[in-house]
């Protein structure tokens, strides 16, 4: 009998077996809070500093727009002018958004995978638009596009103007999250799917694109923002015609010139929602895709 048992082995840590035969199920107890009392006065200055930049800003804004109820939203809305500057702010930034997508990419993917003369030179005229005030671009873009422009261009005071000056201030957003995470990305697993028979398509679909995904949707989710907001770069360039080339941003600040601060936070509490709607859009379509990929 002793012998028997000193051969036996105990396993102690497996739950012991219910009356049914079945192992009981251990609950694995997590806590509900890991925050070190330094991190938790860490986050909650954080906390104070977001909310006073950002959550206190938005929430008068948007207390402003619903005290005229509304009302005052549909007052706004259906003024012909109003809704032309926000049809125009937001196709604008859509489109400079899908440009900046493509060509922030191409220009990530040349900075990074090649090598010419040049090169450090272009990486850095790339931030210009980060560096240059808004104003100064739209001087710079009206003397090359303007009625007395040496390359012959006049696109000043036209839809083309918006398009040309979005464009210029939001390019270096896609290309500047892109960029890092295609450094990071590591050619062996790119050479072994070649020596496995993948093509280069396949490469890019497969491998490639579901890695700069995220980085891709976080420029166009920054590039958009930008966009919409846009202001200095348009005041010279695009000439402010009402119904024609009057951006959103133009449009809230006449509404503040003539006093009218309820359809002014009306106005911006709409770019808000329509910003946040596109962020969220982005956001789906690149889990969607990093699920398939």
């Amino acid at each position: 009998m002793s012998g028997a048992l000193s051969g036996a082995t105990i396993d102690v840590g497996r739950p012991a077996p219910s009356e049914g035969g079945r192992p009981r199920r251990t609950r694995r107890t997590t806590p509900r809070s890991t925050l070190t009392p330094a991190a938790g006065l860490g986050l909650g200055i954080a906390m104070l500093w977001f909310s006073l930049l950002v959550l206190v800003p938005l929430s008068a804004i948007i207390a402003t727009a619903a005290a005229g109820g509304w009302q005052n939203y549909l007052d706004v809305l259906q003024n012909p002018q109003t809704w032309n500057a926000l049809k125009l702010t937001v196709s604008q930034s859509l489109l400079v958004t899908l440009i900046n997508v493509v060509m922030g990419t191409v220009i990530a993917w040349v900075l990074v995978r090649d090598r010419f003369p040049g090169k450090t030179i272009l990486n850095v005229i790339i931030d210009i638009p980060f560096a240059l005030p808004t104003v100064v671009a739209g001087l710079v873009l009206l003397a090359l596009y303007g009625p007395n422009s040496p390359i012959g261009v006049h696109w000043a005071y036209t839809e083309r103007a918006v398009t040309l000056a979005l464009a210029f201030v939001t390019l270096p957003f896609v290309v500047r999250t892109v960029q890092p995470v295609l450094e990071e990305i590591d050619s062996d697993v790119e050479e072994a799917a070649a020596s496995l028979g993948a093509g280069r398509l396949t490469i890019f679909r497969r491998i490639i694109l579901p890695s700069l995904l995220p980085a891709i949707t976080a420029g166009a989710a920054l590039s958009f923002a930008r966009a919409i907001s846009e202001y200095g770069s348009l005041v010279l360039l695009s000439g402010n015609r009402p119904n024609e080339t009057e951006v959103v941003s133009v449009r809230v600040l006449s509404f503040i010139e003539n006093g009218s601060y309820a359809s002014a936070a009306a106005v911006a509490s709409v770019m808000l929602a329509v910003a946040l709607l596109v962020i969220v859009l982005l956001d789906i379509v690149q889990r969607r895709v990093s699920r398939r990929g």
